[in-house]
């Protein structure tokens, strides 16, 4: 009774961490900060965050964990010792049991590399839940029923569309798509129009101050500093939502597919139930503005926004973990 659940959401962008009675206690970037020449690591979530595109070269700043799988092992692990310690304390009495997310397009190599690193971190036992089962039941779908319930989750490296039915996926289809490449297109749009260079936090602030789906009726500008590839000296700019817009049309292009190729593959009782629900957006990209109306238009079927967007795959892990006889079929073997 004293063991605590502990539901992971290992992201490209961003860890959370729901615990059992608590709810969702933590909320950190997915970035580590490296000491070059000693290997050492110098800070972790918010703090190595903040030195992203400030470092020098004696400091690597690096995201362990590329399209939501792991692209550095030992950072990896070492990142959440880093954040279960933060929940358990650093020698706890009895382990953790652990229920951590990841996508469910990934290969046996990469769910057992997640499975090690959860293990190594500090879980007495750890199990891997598919992001869309997760991201379902942590937005309340009632997906123990013999009905169709439709999720997209839009997250920082991956974007998954599914079909829940019965405590399980029936159909899904994957892109590895997401706010992260929303980013690398505004920084792409920028440099090829205006000459000038800009970082990626500063693309982030774009998207989320001014960026939209679908082209604003209100035109609303913002101000952007970076470097100009010419003169090679600091410039400023003013950028439009429209532009912006512009700019993340082909990546939201290929999102759309995903969540197309879902619904051509769904069975017809089930393709019934999710024109009559719609679908719910999960994720850090269902906040992007006007994204449930462009689903909307491109698909036919009505697209609603969950609760809480970013929260749900956490929640949905913790719950699934909590739920473990009636989640059995979901869970990820390795």
């Amino acid at each position: 009774m004293f063991e605590k659940q502990i539901g992971i959401d290992l992201g490209t962008v961003n860890i959370l961490v729901y615990v059992k009675g608590r709810g969702v206690v933590l909320r950190e970037p997915s970035v580590v900060a490296i000491d070059v020449s000693t290997n050492r690591i110098v800070a972790i979530g918010s703090d190595a965050q903040q030195m992203l595109g400030r470092n020098p070269e004696s400091i690597e700043v690096a995201q362990p964990l590329k399209a939501g799988v792991i692209a550095d092992y030992i950072v990896t692990e070492a990142m959440l010792r880093y954040f279960i310690r933060k929940i358990v304390g650093r020698f706890p009495l009895i382990r953790p049991q652990v229920m951590v997310s990841i996508p469910k397009g990934v290969t046996t190599v990469e769910a057992r590399a997640v499975h090690d690193a959860a293990m190594q971190a500090g879980a007495r036992v750890a199990y891997l839940l598919p992001e869309p089962l997760a991201a379902a039941y942590g937005a309340g779908l009632p997906i123990e029923t013999p009905t169709g319930n439709m999720v997209v989750d839009m997250g920082g490296g991956t974007s998954e569309a599914a079909i829940v039915s019965l405590d399980d996926i029936v159909v899904w289809s994957s892109v590895r798509v997401g706010g992260t490449r929303l980013n690398e297109a505004i920084i792409s749009y920028v440099r090829k129009k205006y000459n000038l260079m800009i970082g990626e936090q500063t693309a982030d602030e774009l998207k989320i101050a001014i960026g939209s789906a679908l082209l604003p009726e209100d035109s609303t500008t913002m101000e952007v500093r970076g470097r100009d590839q010419i003169g090679g000296l600091p410039k400023t700019i003013q950028i439009t939502s429209e532009e912006i817009t512009e700019a993340m049309s082909e990546p939201l292009g290929l999102i759309i597919n995903v969540i197309k190729q879902t619904l051509e593959q769904a069975p017809p009782e089930l393709a019934s139930d999710i024109i009559d629900r719609g679908m719910v957006l999960t994720g850090g990209g269902a906040l992007l503005r006007h994204v449930s109306d462009l689903i909307t238009k491109e698909t036919g079927v009505p697209a609603f926004v969950a609760e809480e967007p970013m929260a749900c795959v956490a929640i949905g892990a913790g719950r699934a973990l909590e739920n473990y006889d009636m989640m059995r079929r979901g869970i990820m073997s390795v």
